[in-house]
């Protein structure tokens, strides 16, 4: 976040005082890009993203559990998805450089498979909590 406002203020004072420097716009969205998939990430492990839950929560002690377990199981799925898709796609993207700095577009969309293989792996041990019989852990235990 801290290196996203500098090149932006970057960017301001430059066309305001000087030229424009123009590699700033494009480094400025492929950080926004990483820290959207990164805070996602935080948000996931905290228990901070939306979720309907009042079916879960409204099931007793053991259906509530296998109700948790199968809505875990069912983000497994979409994770691993997004992890084969992520890679295909930047697979797909290797040849492509970016405009201004000439990197590698593979660098850009590797955040893709790498937010959904940490998102898998706190699914994974969500699973293993329920499995397990072990409370999940609060967001102030996570953090």
């Amino acid at each position: 976040m801290a290196a996203l406002i500098g090149v932006i203020s970057l960017q301001i004072i430059s066309r305001v005082a000087f030229t424009a420097v123009g590699w700033t716009e494009e480094v400025a969205r492929f950080l926004l890009v990483w820290i959207t998939f990164l805070a996602a990430t935080l948000a996931y492990r905290a228990g901070r993203h939306i979720a309907v839950t009042f079916v879960v929560d409204a099931l007793p002690g053991l259906g509530g559990r296998i109700a948790r377990i199968i809505a875990h199981l069912v983000v497994l799925a979409f994770l691993l998805a997004l992890i084969i898709i992520g890679w295909n796609y930047m697979q797909l993207q290797s040849f492509q450089k970016s405009a201004s700095l000439r990197l590698s577009m593979t660098w850009v969309y590797a955040v893709m498979p790498l937010a959904g293989a940490l998102m898998a792996f706190t699914t994974l041990v969500a699973i293993v909590r329920e499995l397990t019989g072990q409370t999940p852990a609060s967001p102030q235990e996570v953090a």
